[in-house]
């Protein structure tokens, strides 16, 4: 047993500063989940301030924008995981196909370099590729259409927040998925290809029941994020003429809180989300133990 805790011990000094740098920043500004019960005064301080109990709760969810941000962000965020989900499937079985390494190992850089990009750099990107008089619109007039203000419109964008998602993360997802097809037997092909199976059926028959733990354990654990619909995006793309479609929970919070000087009733809200996070993570794990046997501990 000594000889066991003498060997490992230079292993948990190793883990040391990061359990120190978890309870420095994860856990000790937990504390300040009091202000969600307080009508917190900076001046005041978190034992000086008046204690409301669950009054910031009732009045946060009484608020008329609060069913609109909520809907706002479980719509953004189911509809970036069914298409974070579906596209990199999509381009991970067709670059699954090419046959031409060199193509292939191309194509795979290109697709993930925008997912080491930050949402500071992409939003003012996207801004001026999608302003009114961007190149977007020049293609849309050139072919006879009127030019569209995507990022003033509520009707475009949360379309424009899935779909900026997508390309800036689907080439990491394209990644995990081609992984995975390199686990399926190759055997099966080669049975494939005696019963006159072609690449079409190959593909549908083979490659993608071999993919299905790996994409049923991601879908599962991808429940988590209903609630987190990327604060980063949001923020760096969205003005007061689209708070109607992509106001978000995160956004709505900074706002009660650095701008309106809420401090209870953003707390409050923020500590809503947690909860409600914490439930869908803990039910995906389930599922996805029960599903596709994965396991944390």
């Amino acid at each position: 047993m000594n000889k066991r805790i003498s060997r490992q011990f230079p292993l948990h000094l190793m883990l040391l500063p990061a359990i120190v740098f978890a309870v420095v920043f994860s856990y000790v500004p937990m504390v300040g989940i009091v202000i969600a019960f307080q009508n917190f005064i900076p001046a005041k301080g978190l034992f000086g301030s008046e204690w409301v109990g669950f009054d910031n709760f009732r009045f946060a969810f009484s608020l008329p924008d609060f069913s609109v941000v909520l809907g706002n962000t479980i719509y953004i965020a189911v509809m970036k995981i069914i298409a974070g989900q579906a596209v990199p499937i999509l381009v991970a079985l067709l670059l699954n196909e090419l046959r031409l390494q060199f193509l292939k190992r191309s194509y795979q850089t290109l697709i993930y370099l925008p997912h080491f990009l930050s949402w500071v750099i992409l939003g003012g990107i996207l801004t001026d590729i999608l302003s009114y008089n961007g190149i977007v619109n020049r293609f849309i007039e050139l072919f006879g259409g009127k030019p569209i203000s995507f990022l003033l419109s509520n009707d475009w964008f949360p379309s424009v927040l899935v779909a900026s998602d997508v390309w800036k993360e689907y080439g990491f997802g394209t990644i995990v998925y081609l992984a995975a097809i390199t686990n399926v037997d190759p055997s099966l092909y080669e049975a494939a290809v005696i019963d006159g199976a072609g690449r079409w059926k190959q593909m549908w028959h083979v490659t993608l029941p071999g993919m299905r733990p790996i994409i049923v354990l991601l879908a599962t654990l991808s429940m988590g994020n209903v609630l987190n619909a990327g604060f980063d995006q949001v923020f760096n793309l969205y003005n007061p003429a689209v708070y109607e479609s992509g106001d978000i929970i995160d956004t709505f919070v900074y706002r009660m809180g650095m701008i309106d000087f809420q401090y209870g009733l953003a707390t409050a809200i923020g500590m809503f989300k947690s909860v409600v996070a914490l439930l869908l993570i803990s039910i995906s794990y389930w599922t996805a133990y029960k599903l596709a046997n994965y396991r944390i501990f």
